[in-house]
């Protein structure tokens, strides 16, 4: 089964999109239950995601 390009970018933007997605999640909940370190740690995690999932999709030039 092929799929075309485009369809293939966008499942994975959308993969991307939702890890970084939880990884935000993640980080208002510990810091919801008082680990702000924690906290902290997942929210520089979350900002890379968050980052790569940004420059995948505007290297391809789709739209936001």
């Amino acid at each position: 089964m092929t799929q075309s390009l485009m369809a293939r970018d966008k499942a994975e933007s959308r993969k991307k999109g939702w890890l970084a997605a939880s990884t935000w999640i993640g980080s208002g909940v510990l810091f919801f239950y008082h680990f702000p370190i924690l906290g902290l740690a997942a929210v520089g995690g979350s900002l890379y995601l968050t980052f790569r999932w940004f420059m995948f999709r505007a290297k391809r030039g789709m739209r936001f």
